[in-house]
């Protein structure tokens, strides 16, 4: 019997061993609703189930491991236990856990797990019952049954707690959810309760990161998706990976999408408010609670919100998302079809497939044109560099709107709504009377202030930054870099066949030059 052991990962190595058809190759099941640093349950259930298994005299060949997984999810779809119920890993002749809340906390769910093995015979062993479960014993079958319903009751009195907890938070004026991206909570001892929040120092440079290239392109090459994609291939943590690294965890390398982008950037908690469910949550004063320093101003939000909105593209303009230099730039010269990436990895092409691709303009396309990549990529930054090289770059910058007129209206619709709550008596008692009054007052206070500053228009202004061209080229990150600078050139490469006189064409204009 196993008395001691370190990590959940050298009980592991130590006892798990290949199915050899004994009759008690058994499978380990381990779960976790919330697993973190000071977590000591992972290494007490492997223990527990490996003592329950050596008891048994069985052995263990496989360990289906659920971190993270509440208990109402049925097992049949958990990560790590599912595969098995499925009869996709193989062969096994039961199941082994620490308990029977940790095979499930739904007594359908744990009956259901219990007599598709017994049918399927199969056994089960939880180290807290004596033995193998026998279901053909009533006595044991209700014994099951009554451990069944205990881990139900206890999920639901703890789903019970979290939900007051969850209301009692917010009509405090308290975060008790995880921080949104860019953002991280203080504490003031080390186990203490949230104190306050504030902007992190790492994600609220890469949100505003995003932001400033979203609102600042003027090309529809931006995009949530086209930064996504940018994102992951720069190994940029997603905002869940950030988050487990803020608490001690490991990545788990999940990747960015495009709702992930577009929720960060049109997010009420961006502006650091409180909000639950999506939506910010107002206080006794009638105003949204407020937690922090935003990261960008509730006008810079709107831009983002009218800059990500779905829009129909009546010019067929797709955002590219690879990493190759000239995607979307580079055309066929002869029926002005989009090229697209061909050949083998070590010799990438760019060739025309519209004609295969039944394109009927592009019928007469023969031969259609083709080259090699590194040589159109060197043919273009000879090109740009030879042209605009030593021009200083200009850096776009998003001035955000005052929509004064907006917030007019708003309050404007507010004081509506309180004189006709007025005139139906809803403020009769003297202190509803007097809150009336007080907050009427200041809406039109507030009114009076915004009608005398004057309204000025969102845009994107240029800003001298010192470098030159060439210099911003050599210094690019990566080719999708520099595909936004192409972009902000109006580059289009036209190629030709080699029989044509002119093989590549280029075109462009300064963009920060007048002609």
């Amino acid at each position: 019997m196993i008395k001691s052991v370190g990590t959940p990962e050298q009980v592991e190595d130590v006892i798990t061993t290949p199915y050899d058809g004994c009759g008690k190759c058994m499978v380990a099941v381990r779960r976790l609703s919330r697993k973190t640093e000071k977590t000591n349950s992972p290494a007490k259930q492997a223990v527990q189930v490996a003592q329950a298994v050596a008891a048994f005299g069985g052995h263990i060949v496989g360990w289906a491991d659920d971190w993270e997984v509440s208990g109402a999810t049925d097992p049949l779809t958990r990560p790590g236990f599912g595969p098995w119920l499925r009869g996709e890993m193989g062969p096994y002749d039961g199941i082994a856990g620490a308990a029977v809340d940790r095979i499930g906390r739904n007594v359908r769910d744990i009956l259901n797990t219990a007599h598709a093995n017994h049918e399927a015979g199969r056994v089960l062993i939880t180290a807290d019952h004596v033995g193998v479960w026998d279901l053909n014993d009533p006595n044991q079958e209700n014994e099951l049954v009554l451990k069944a319903m205990g881990a139900q009751m206890e999920h639901r009195s703890i789903r019970t707690r979290n939900r007051d907890e969850t209301r009692r938070a917010r009509d405090a004026g308290q975060k008790k959810n995880a921080p949104a991206y860019g953002f991280e909570f203080v504490r003031l001892s080390p186990n203490g309760k949230i104190d306050h929040q504030k902007l992190n120092k790492i994600s609220s440079a890469n949100a505003r990161d995003i932001a400033h290239r979203i609102l600042t392109d003027e090309t529809g090459t931006v995009t949530p998706a086209t930064e996504a994609a940018r994102l992951t291939r720069a190994a940029a943590l997603s905002p869940g990976d950030h988050r487990r690294v803020m608490y001690g965890n490991e990545p788990k390398g999940t990747p960015w999408t495009a709702k992930t982008v577009e929720h960060i950037l049109t997010s009420e908690a961006s502006l650091g408010l409180l909000t639950h469910k999506g939506r910010s949550v107002v206080g006794s004063d009638g105003h949204p609670v407020k937690l922090s320093e935003g990261l960008w101003s509730a006008e810079t939000r709107h831009a983002l919100m009218a800059k990500v909105a779905p829009r129909r593209n009546r010019n067929n303009v797709r955002a590219p998302k690879s990493d190759y230099r000239l995607s979307g730039v580079v055309f066929c010269g002869a029926c002005r079809e989009r090229l697209y990436f061909a050949g083998a990895a070590k010799a990438p092409r760019w060739s025309c497939t519209a004609r295969v691709r039944g394109v009927v303009s592009s019928q007469r396309c023969k031969p259609a044109p083709s080259a090699y990549m590194s040589y159109l990529d060197a043919q273009v930054e000879e090109w740009l560099l030879a042209r605009h090289g030593d021009a200083q770059v200009m850096e776009k910058q998003f001035i955000p709107g005052t929509r004064h007129g907006e917030r007019i209206a708003e309050l404007e619709g507010d004081r509506k709504r309180l004189r006709e709550d007025r005139m139906a008596h809803l403020y009769d008692a003297p202190d509803d009377a007097e809150w009336f009054r007080r907050e009427y007052k200041r809406m039109g206070d507030e009114i009076k202030e915004l009608r005398q500053i004057p309204e000025r228009p969102s845009g994107v202004h240029l800003v001298p930054t010192g470098e030159t061209v060439a210099q911003q080229w050599h210094s690019a990150v990566d080719e999708s870099a520099r595909r936004l600078m192409l972009a902000g050139f109006s580059v289009r490469v036209e190629l030709f066949s080699r029989g044509e006189p002119e093989r590549v064409r280029i075109t462009g204009a300064n963009p920060y030059m007048t002609a």
